[in-house]
């Protein structure tokens, strides 16, 4: 199974590792050459304070970014799923979770970086400013998912294989990595039932529920066997009281418009 995440913006100061090694990341080498170039194009950025705020689309109170970026090779590192902080992280608690339930997160939990592509989750990393749609000077002002898209998108491919995957990322990162269309392919959305019975997107309290539903994950997999497919998904979902529904199907690519893969509902009551 690979559990395909969305990052955070905000990040935890920090970090008792050793500074960042590009080798030493998830999908190395194969993505080795994109991250050196997106890494070298953002500590170029960083020289240059305003032009940073504008790019990376900062306030006067988030100056502290520019710093961040400029340390990248040389700052602390810690696994991504401590760096991250935010609702979809904190809903998580890597923290609080049993040894046996964070390497089943490093070995299964993939988070889109818009700096580093995608990295596992106990993938060691500095602190950093970057969205899937800043425009780096230094990459001709070209839009991330333009860089990303095909490196990443066919390293997830070949470390999928026939696996299940389930993607909870956002639209935004998921362009950065487009996930492949087939049979064990998912886009997860969280949705809540109204009265009519019909359900409805959730927007911002979407990612309280996509961090839960990956802890309940990560602490049945320390006891368990590992999910295989979407039939064994949803019969844990069964056991353990998550509601998941088949939603839109595959749409196969047609001229220009990309291919779109299938999707579930996890389905939670009310709002978070």
């Amino acid at each position: 199974m690979l559990i395909l995440l969305p990052p955070s913006e905000t990040k935890r100061d920090g970090g008792d590792g050793p500074p960042l090694d590009v080798a030493s990341l998830s999908f190395s080498p194969a993505l080795n050459g994109t991250r050196k170039r997106v890494l070298s194009a953002t500590v170029a950025l960083a020289k240059h304070p305003t032009e940073s705020a504008k790019v990376l689309k900062l306030s006067e109170k988030q100056m502290f970014e520019v710093e961040r970026n400029r340390l990248l090779m040389t700052s602390a590192t810690m696994p991504a799923i401590d760096r991250y902080t935010g609702v979809l992280f904190e809903a998580l608690g890597a923290g609080t979770l049993p040894h046996a339930s964070r390497a089943f997160l490093g070995t299964h939990a993939f988070i889109e970086s818009a700096l580093l592509g995608p990295i596992g989750g106990l993938d060691l990393i500095p602190a950093y400013r970057l969205s899937f749609d800043s425009r780096l000077p230094k990459l001709e002002g070209s839009p991330l998912k333009k860089v990303w898209a095909a490196p990443a998108g066919k390293a997830i491919a070949d470390r999928a294989g026939d696996d299940l995957v389930l993607d909870l990322r956002s639209e935004g990162y998921a362009d950065l990595a487009p996930l492949p269309v087939g049979d064990n392919a998912f886009y997860v959305r969280v949705v809540t039932r109204g009265a009519d019975n019909a359900v409805r997107a959730l927007n911002h309290f979407n990612k309280k529920g996509k961090g839960e539903f990956v802890r309940a994950l990560a602490i049945d997999a320390a006891v368990t066997a590992p999910i295989a497919s979407l039939d064994e998904l949803f019969s844990w979902a069964a056991t353990v009281g998550v509601i998941l529904e088949r939603g839109t199907p595959a749409v196969p690519a047609a001229g220009k418009s990309p291919a779109q893969p299938a999707e579930l509902n996890l389905v939670v009551s009310g709002v978070l």
